[in-house]
């Protein structure tokens, strides 16, 4: 059994790789939903709740949290980032629409460790960096 904190880990590192299957395997979030699990041992149903709600969320509002990453992210357009790392901003920028009662520094640390296991090492800063300033954005839009 997994603690609460390795489940939603494992939860949002399940949702990145849903949405690098959408992204890559050009799939439909149907498609995903259908292979991604079938292909995999069973999982936790609370990880895959989570999971599921995530990647739900990613897609039903991709284009504004598209928008987010490109607006924060100088000299790049998020189809030119790295599979890994687009996929992963948009999991933590998807929280931080979906979950605006999840505090901010925790998924910015999540997706920091997840960028850790899965990402190039110069990646990590690019994904800090870029996560924080949306971080800060969405906070200031909330504060009006």
């Amino acid at each position: 059994m997994t603690t609460r904190t390795g489940s939603r880990r494992k939860a949002r590192e399940m949702a990145m790789q849903m949405l690098y299957q959408a992204d890559v395997g050009r799939q439909t979030p149907d498609e995903v939903r259908k292979l991604f699990w079938t292909a995999r041992e069973p999982v936790e149903e609370d990880v895959r709740g989570f999971a599921e709600d995530i990647f739900r969320v990613v897609t039903e509002r991709s284009q504004e949290i598209d928008a987010l990453i490109d607006k924060h992210a100088r000299n790049w357009r998020v189809e030119r980032m790295a599979a890994v790392d687009r996929n992963l901003m948009r999991v933590a920028v998807g929280e931080m629409l979906g979950w605006p009662a999840m505090p901010m520094p925790v998924i910015l640390n999540e997706s920091v460790e997840i960028a850790r296991r899965y990402a190039a090492p110069e990646s990590i800063p690019f994904v800090n960096g870029l996560l924080d300033a949306v971080a800060k954005s969405i906070l200031a839009e909330r504060a009006k």
